[in-house]
């Protein structure tokens, strides 16, 4: 039997399929901390990318999985987490409450984006945006 050598795969080299797989596995560790194994998903069911169960064994998690903070009008009223990365960091936050939250204060349904498309993503977090993730960010 030959020895496998290990060598680091640049995120930026893996294509959209292989970035999500990559994230999900990423956050998946990230959550392991937090008592959850997760599933995935081989097709979105209800909006969901995977599914994340807790020890407790009454606490299942849908869960989609973005590359940043998105809001969309397909997953309101589908009691849906979202999880993206940020800086090295995961938060998971419940769709609709941070979108009530966010959007009370942001306009986001009034933008072109939620006009024409449904939905709304940011490309950047802002210090206020950070404040309203707080609660939700994983160590």
């Amino acid at each position: 039997m030959t020895s496998y050598k290990f060598q680091r795969v640049p995120y930026a080299s893996l294509n959209a399929r292989q970035q999500e797989g990559h994230n999900f596995q990423k956050v998946s560790g990230a959550l392991a901390d937090y008592g959850f194994v997760t599933i995935r998903l081989t097709s979105d069911w209800a909006g969901a990318d995977f599914i994340a169960q807790h020890f407790d064994g009454l606490t299942f998690l849908k869960v989609q999985l973005k590359g940043r903070l998105t809001f969309d009008r397909k997953y309101l009223g589908q009691n849906l987490y979202i999880c993206f990365p940020h800086n090295a960091e995961w938060y998971i936050y419940p769709h609709d409450a941070l979108f009530h939250a966010v959007g009370a204060n942001n306009s986001i349904e009034a933008s072109e984006s939620w006009q024409l498309k449904g939905n709304y993503c940011y490309p950047r977090l802002t210090k206020k945006l950070v404040e309203h993730l707080a609660p939700y960010k994983l160590d």
